[in-house]
């Protein structure tokens, strides 16, 4: 390509056989793309960000993998021990997925071109049907455009999914781009726990540039887990969109590990009395890395109630920005919103920072924000080392536990260990 894909949409056909509507939205997608700006630094949504991450570089469409590959890849998807079913994608390309008995209960669990060839209206009413809020509309456009391959789940009214469903999204080779997506649409009563790994082969400069969409129907609950792992020279751009109906419960939990420079994007819309969302986060950032995290709990009806909890661990010369607002509308009355941002910075030259707002429009309404930066306490470290235990396992066990506080949240535990696993990982060498 002479140009980057921040200047022109790729032209990859995506799906065989694709119906009417979806080809018109792809290629309106790529005159959006071609339409709109640049992010800027002026741009209110892009404050403190390191727009030098987009400097002008080739990707082109992640190629097919060999079939050697594919076989070393499925060995290492490996999530919670206790599962319903796996997907695993390479290069944008479904490779892989195990039997679930899933479907006997009337749930719709296929890649996202199946569902677009099985299901085109439940598709087309649910997906890329939210716009952007944080000043990506170019990034979610490319997305549009680009889109070959991702997850699509359906669960029927009442019907419980006991054990987690989860997708493996894997990146290969250098100078490539995936387009990783998540449709999840549980209906009235229902409930499931859905896992998004994604994970590099190899340690090369790439794109990923993903869109996670939850629509949570009344009196559901869903627990969605992101866990961002690609390569250290990886640009990740993620936009995650919840909308939670009357009575139900949505629970987002994202780990951050990989990326070079990794922008994450999540707004969750509360659209009935009684809806109540989490939104969880914790990342570990070394060496130069960035992590930019912009939030919105947007609370859109009476009596409803959410709660943000970001937690960064920083060495080196990394930097993280949390930018979180609370809205409230003006007839969402008795709204319960909380939002609390705490930075634990394991190096002078690291950079830590916290924008939380608050709009409210609302009378009788319980808001609060909070945002702490600090470092480990000396006499915690003391008392770690006076029994034996030696300076740099005291670090990482603290680290570990400020960290985990966040992965506690959840309450599969098969989840929750294979977690904790990957946390430990990214902490071994600290």
């Amino acid at each position: 390509m002479s140009e980057s894909l921040l200047q022109a949409p790729l032209a990859a056909e995506p799906f065989p056989n694709q119906p009417d509507w979806f080809r018109d939205a792809r290629q309106q997608a790529a005159l959006r793309f071609d339409a709109l700006p640049r992010p800027s630094r002026t741009d209110e949504a892009w404050r403190f960000s390191n727009l030098r991450a987009f400097d002008p570089q080739d990707f082109t469409p992640a190629r097919p993998v060999g079939l050697e590959l594919t076989d070393s890849l499925l060995p290492l998807s490996l999530g919670a021990d206790s599962h319903a079913g796996s997907l695993v994608f390479a290069n944008d390309k479904l490779v892989a997925r195990t039997r679930s008995a899933v479907s006997e209960q009337g749930v719709l669990w296929m890649s996202l071109e199946e569902a677009v060839a099985q299901h085109p209206a439940l598709v087309q009413r649910y997906f890329m049907q939210s716009d952007s809020l944080f000043g990506s509309a170019k990034h979610l456009a490319l997305h549009q455009a680009s889109v070959r391959t991702g997850t699509f789940l359906y669960v029927p009214k009442g019907v419980h999914v006991e054990a987690p469903l989860q997708s493996f999204h894997w990146l290969a080779g250098s100078g490539q781009a995936v387009f990783p997506h998540t449709l999840l649409i549980a209906e009235e009563g229902s409930s499931v726990t859905f896992v998004d790994w994604f994970k590099a082969h190899n340690d090369a400069r790439n794109l990923a540039c993903g869109v996670h969409d939850l629509h949570v129907g009344a009196g559901a609950q869903v627990h969605y887990v992101s866990v961002q792992d690609w390569s250290r020279q990886t640009v990740a751009l993620h936009s995650n969109t919840t909308v939670v109906g009357a009575g139900a419960k949505a629970v987002h939990l994202s780990l951050h590990l990989g990326g070079s420079f990794a922008r994450s994007e999540s707004v969750s819309h509360l659209r009935g009395p009684g809806a109540r969302s989490e939104m969880l986060a914790a990342t570990v950032a070394d060496g130069a890395q960035e992590f930019d995290q912009r939030t919105l709990q947007d609370h859109g009806s009476p009596d409803t109630s959410s709660d943000l909890l970001y937690k960064n661990a920083l060495y080196n010369e990394a930097k993280t920005i949390v930018a979180g607002l609370i809205r409230v509308a003006p007839h969402a009355h008795r709204t319960d919103a909380y939002q609390k941002v705490r930075n634990l910075v394991l190096s002078a030259e690291a950079e830590a920072v916290s924008l939380p707002g608050l709009e409210i429009l609302a009378d009788q309404v319980r808001c609060s924000h909070g945002a702490t930066t600090g470092e480990i306490n000396r006499e915690e470290l003391f008392y770690m080392q006076a029994r034996g235990i030696s300076e740099s396992d005291a670090y990482r066990l603290i680290t570990y536990g400020f960290l985990n506080e966040v992965i506690e949240r959840l309450p599969e535990n098969s989840l929750r260990v294979r977690l904790q696993d990957s946390l430990q990982a990214r902490l071994q060498g600290h």
